[in-house]
């Protein structure tokens, strides 16, 4: 007599084929060696997205969007919602865990040269979910309505305003007024809850397909090493299982640190109070913010500010579009340009978030 998974497996296999899916995923393999500790950053990404989708929507249930609502329903759930003090700290840290793991992943995918053909396309999908994850960061922050997410919110947009000729338009769209008010909130809540889950689960399907499709990356020096030297490992199960594994290590790791390191509410946002001493951005955008601190209040016919957001902008772009110029650069000094940028964008990056920390 047929088990009932034999059976199963038969419902589906008359219904959706799945077998040639089964037959594909036993065909990948995953190249071995020191540099496959990388691949897994991509999955643990991928494990923390979910996680945030999972709290969040735990989260929804009791959160009530508004200027007299936001701050009183984020300390109901805190305070009286059974275990929603966990929900909101794992929410809030599985969100810095998951920018963390997509800057590895990206950075490790840079330095592999994995962006190179037949890969373009993968590395600027995958560059556009970083965006859309930073996104994400900003977006949720002013949320809880607390006086330090006020600040840095309004903060944060006033850039936009250094914008030349339409920089008042965009700030009276991104707040929904002059100032940060309930509007703002109700924005940056439809943004976060709606918008750019959309879009990003777009962008993470087509990111997923190429990988899918291209399998992993190889070393540069795969086809110069003999045979015997190329050692693979099945994608399924072996593959699967490790990343499974790995996936169950963070979740430890993400449960110690929201349950020693609870994320605090602080006071509520007030809108006449001074800002708070020592007002910090996000880690992430540390190192954008203390660089601006250091460009004077004009460049040229130029506000500083605006500047500022040019440069990063162009930065920004030219990372981007590192499968280009790296094609365009002559053979024998692709790989040493490529690497002096990536070390010197990741120095630029810690030695501004430490100087920015530690003032």
């Amino acid at each position: 007599m047929s088990t009932f998974s034999e059976k199963l497996f038969k419902w589906l296999e008359s219904r959706f084929g799945i077998q040639k899916f089964i037959d594909f995923a036993n065909k990948k393999t995953v190249p071995k060696g020191r540099h496959a500790v990388w691949y897994y950053f991509g999955g643990v990404s991928l494990f923390l997205f979910i996680i945030q989708v999972l709290s969040g929507i735990l989260l929804l249930l009791y959160f009530r969007v508004g200027e007299e609502s936001s701050y009183e329903s984020v300390r109901f759930i805190v305070a009286q919602v059974e275990f929603g003090w966990l929900i909101r700290s794992v929410h809030s840290w599985s969100a810095n865990l998951m920018v963390l793991a997509a800057f590895i992943h990206m950075f490790s995918v840079f330095f592999t040269k994995a962006f190179r053909k037949p890969r373009e396309l993968t590395w600027y999908s995958g560059f556009i979910l970083l965006l859309l994850s930073v996104t994400f960061g900003f977006s949720g922050y002013l949320l809880p309505w607390n006086e330090l997410a006020f600040f840095a919110t309004k903060v944060g947009t006033d850039m936009i305003g250094s914008v030349p000729y339409v920089g008042e338009q965009l700030l009276l769209i991104v707040r929904g007024g002059e100032d940060v008010t309930g509007a703002t909130v109700s924005r940056f809540f439809g943004l976060h809850v709606a918008v750019l889950p959309g879009i990003f689960v777009v962008f993470l399907t087509i990111h997923l397909m190429f990988v899918q499709l291209q399998g992993m990356s190889k070393p540069e020096n795969w086809d110069s090493l003999p045979a015997e030297k190329r050692k693979t490992m099945p994608f399924f199960p072996n593959f699967v299982l490790r990343d499974l594994l790995l996936w169950l290590i963070i979740l430890n790791v993400l449960v110690i640190l929201a349950v020693f390191l609870p994320m605090e509410l602080g006071m509520k946002a007030d809108a006449f109070a001074a800002a708070p001493a020592g007002i910090k951005p996000e880690w992430y955008f540390m190192f954008m913010f203390q660089t601006l601190k250091y460009i004077p209040p004009h460049v040229l016919f130029l506000e500083g500010e605006f500047f500022g957001i040019i440069m990063f902008s162009l930065g920004g772009l030219i990372w981007f579009l590192v499968p280009f110029w790296d094609a365009k650069t002559k053979a024998g000094r692709r790989n040493r340009i490529v690497n002096i940028v990536g070390l010197f964008v990741i120095m630029f990056i810690i030695v501004m978030s430490i100087i920015g920390f530690s003032v």
